[in-house]
């Protein structure tokens, strides 16, 4: 779902600049289930504006108003405008489980590699 700004009036993020955009909504996500707050590509391509801490975890037993950590990442200032689409939101089911402490683990061919590892 495209997520909208609702600011009363134009916010200018300057490059580097965060600002915690309104929505002017709330939800009520059911028992079991979580919103995901993700950027919008158009925006990140064309203006290099993300959401810092992507994707942004909604809970279901949140009711405040559904706002938006927008960053400029760019070297230009951006304007968010009431109405412009600012983020993306999904519905995902939280999946619990029970952990139980070990002492190792198992052995992979990977193993600990990682950030590149695998030369690809």
């Amino acid at each position: 779902m495209d997520i909208h700004a609702a600011v009363e009036r134009e916010v200018i993020l300057k490059p580097g600049e965060t600002d915690l955009i309104p929505t002017g909504f709330t939800i009520e996500i059911p028992a079991g289930y979580e919103a995901q707050i993700r950027p919008r590509s158009g925006l990140a391509i064309k203006h290099n504006i993300g959401i810092l801490n992507s994707p942004g975890t909604i809970d279901a037993d949140y009711r405040g108003e559904v706002k938006i950590i927008l960053t400029n990442f760019g070297h230009i200032p951006f304007t968010v405008r009431r109405g412009d689409r600012i983020a993306q939101m999904v519905i995902c089911p939280v999946v619990r489980i029970a952990w139980d402490e070990v002492h190792t683990v198992q052995k992979t061919d990977r193993g600990a590699g990682g950030f590149g590892h695998t030369g690809t």
